[in-house]
């Protein structure tokens, strides 16, 4: 690993603003993004992380932003989990001179008309992992899937990317409401619409909730989705109704590679419990801004961006480079979900996607 580069002349350190979800629903998720950062960071004596909670709640994130830029003058912002909280942040902070990496949250708005070269998704853009789940939902033979996600923008690129791959018909497309825990009416929809499969991205505590109900209601339907509700932090709480079903992401904790491996290990030794693929992307963040500050001091803003740009450190994912929007060029995996011993995870069982970029690359026009 480079070394870091030295204190800035003016005598602070590298200051990173995290505003993440660690209250509520889907809380999970941005303790996990924490953990990852900070996992990465341990032991750096040149990087400070101011670290709050936005209650997954867009004026409390805009608050803190603002605090965090005008007050406690960090010079990178991170950790957003929602879209819609990220919608609410990224475009005032980049455009007054902060950088922003992305652990999570890949609006195609951003990527699209709204790329800014001060933006960086570290994770993937919005569509990637349904698309592929749309791609395995051909090679399976589905024909007539009914497809759900909730209603935020996250919740609309996922059913456009699932969308854009899957050649078969729809039984179904609903839009629920965010943060949702009763599919009873979703479920009865499902029950009468002659689909041969389910799609469904609901993250966190929503997926929980719809598959447990799910499973409840009797329907024996084959069930695709993205690894956001069948992740490590979730699984526990699906239980076994989860075994079987196959789910894409870009990352798993079986990927084959020294810096993954160590990654999980280390994690594992740290916090007591398997990483999920929210840690890795903050564990992946950490590691690209280490990176960048081992090459340029962020002072220099052209020189620190294009250490950002190379992506020169080791991901937990292998192979990592940045399309020219600034977001991941990546495999996209397709994990089923098993039991070792008593524990549920995912294995990697095929490629989804090769290299895969995103679909509004021709519409950035930095």
């Amino acid at each position: 690993m480079l070394m870091v580069a030295p204190v800035l002349a003016d005598g602070h350190k590298l200051k990173v603003g995290m505003i993440t979800t660690l209250s509520g629903g889907g809380s999970g998720l941005g303790i996990d993004v924490r953990d990852g950062f900070m996992l990465a960071v341990k032991g750096n004596d040149h990087i400070d992380v101011v670290i709050e909670d936005d209650q997954r709640k867009p004026d409390i994130a805009v608050q803190l932003a603002d605090k965090m830029i005008q007050s406690e003058k960090v010079d990178v912002l991170t950790g957003i989990i929602w879209s819609n909280l990220a919608m609410a942040v990224v475009p005032a902070a980049v455009n007054q001179g902060k950088f922003y990496l992305s652990p999570n949250a890949g609006p195609s708005a951003l990527a699209g008309k709204g790329c800014h070269p001060n933006y960086f998704n570290v994770a993937w853009q919005n569509d990637n992992l349904h698309e592929a789940a749309g791609g395995y939902a051909n090679s399976e033979g589905y024909k007539n899937t009914f497809i759900l996600a909730p209603n935020y923008p996250a919740g609309k690129d996922a059913l456009t990317g699932y969308k854009r791959f899957f050649e078969g018909g729809l039984a179904g497309e609903l839009y629920t409401k965010l943060g949702q825990t009763d599919y009873a009416a979703e479920i009865a929809q499902i029950r009468a619409s002659g689909a041969d499969s389910v799609f469904f991205f609901l993250p966190g505590g929503m997926g929980i909730s719809f598959m447990k109900q799910l499973s409840q209601s009797g329907i024996d339907l084959p069930i695709v989705g993205p690894a956001f509700s069948f992740d490590q932090g979730i699984l526990k709480a699906v239980g076994d109704a989860a075994l079987g079903v196959k789910n894409t992401s870009q990352w798993s904790k079986d990927i084959d590679n020294e810096a993954n491996k160590k990654f999980v290990a280390d994690f594992q030794a740290e916090y007591g419990r398997l990483p999920s693929l929210y840690a890795s992307q903050g564990y992946d963040t950490a590691n690209l801004l280490i990176s960048a500050a081992g090459k340029a001091n962020i002072s220099d803003v052209d020189g620190f961006r294009a250490a950002l740009k190379a992506a020169d450190f080791a991901s937990t994912r292998g192979d990592f480079k940045f399309d020219t929007n600034n977001h991941p060029v990546q495999d996209i995996y397709v994990r089923e979900v098993i039991k070792e011993g008593d524990v549920l995870t995912n294995k990697i069982i095929a490629v989804g996607l090769k290299d895969r970029s995103n679909a509004y690359v021709s519409d950035c026009k930095m």
